[in-house]
């Protein structure tokens, strides 16, 4: 029996199945009824004449087929996008071509359409809102929709085209791409630890002194109150909170000593607002340094995200 060719929607509806881990979830993504969700993956199956996705009532898994099938199947339909969107923007530039200040071909042929990027608060207000204004100016046809989540994010879930992630990566069903990597540092205020007067100067300070001292930590994510410390000391914090923004603005405000990223205070160190503490006590490199942007090889819009990071990597300062 002659095998047919499999229809680019049901492998798009079976790829949103295996990302999202169910059809109901997959249903709930695409807005449309589970029956049909379900009906796409098995006129899949059918048509390549093999299972795909071995059904339990617990989970869905993929069997050796599905397995060699999706790797291609993102690859391909990434191909097919990248190509669709390339005709879109050859009609744009055909389009403008004939408008009445004839600007020059290329420039008119621009990525176009929604992005929507999320990232941890701290990153948006510190590195990526100061370069928003340039980046719309060069690329006027791509808006832009920025989302804070502190906590890791399921991009399908918030609909989300690319994600910019700190520290290491889990997650195979992503491409990632390296921007670059941000220091931890130990930091307070010179009046807190003026206020601390057993600490006459900066440098009188070691690592067993943490133990005494007003530590200001994560409410949500235990691992980040796991500071890389070279020598291991009990930490006790004095207060906590679930923004590294806010640890940020506490530290300011000389309520004590947190870890925290040195691409959101790199400025306060530069104007002594904060000064570092044990510069030698953390760990170098250690796996929250990274900072990485991510997205689903399958993605629709990939020249806008790659015009986005091709736009703000160079101008990161981390």
């Amino acid at each position: 029996m002659m095998m047919g060719h499999a229809k680019t929607e049901d492998i798009e509806i079976f790829l949103t199945v295996v990302d999202t881990g169910s059809f109901t979830g997959a249903a709930n993504l695409l807005n449309q009824q589970v029956a049909k969700v379900s009906r796409a993956v098995s006129r899949l199956e059918d048509t390549l004449q093999c299972t795909l996705l071995n059904r339990t009532t617990r989970r869905l898994e993929l069997t050796e087929e599905g397995h060699v099938f999706i790797r291609y199947a993102r690859e391909s339909l990434n191909t097919l996008y990248t190509g669709e969107e390339a005709i879109k923007l050859l009609k744009q530039a055909c389009e403008n071509h004939v408008k009445e200040n004839g600007q020059d071909l290329l420039d008119e042929a621009a990525p176009s359409g929604h992005l929507r990027i999320d990232a941890a608060s701290p990153f948006v207000f510190h590195q990526l809102t100061p370069l928003v204004g340039d980046f719309v100016a060069q690329y006027p046809h791509i808006t832009l929709d920025l989302t804070s989540h502190d906590n890791i994010i399921d991009l399908l879930e918030h609909k989300t085209d690319l994600a910019i992630r700190i520290g290491d990566l889990k997650d195979s069903n992503l491409h990632a791409r390296l921007l670059g990597k941000s220091k931890l540092r130990l930091v307070a205020s010179p009046e807190y630890l003026h206020q601390h007067n057993e600490v006459t100067h900066i440098d009188n300070l070691n690592v067993d002194d943490l133990s005494t001292h007003k530590l200001i930590g994560f409410n949500y994510a235990s691992k980040l109150n796991s500071w890389p410390l070279r020598t291991p000391v009990k930490l006790n914090f004095h207060m906590t909170a679930s923004s590294g923004e806010t640890l940020r603005q506490l530290c300011l405000n000389h309520q004590g000593i947190a870890l925290l990223s040195h691409f959101m205070i790199g400025e306060d160190l530069e104007s002594g607002r904060l000064v570092e503490v044990l510069p030698e006590a953390i760990v170098r490199p250690n796996n929250r340094e990274a900072i990485q942007a991510v997205y689903y090889k399958n993605s629709a819009v990939s020249s806008r995200i790659l015009a986005f990071l091709d736009f703000v990597q160079p101008r990161l300062t981390l």
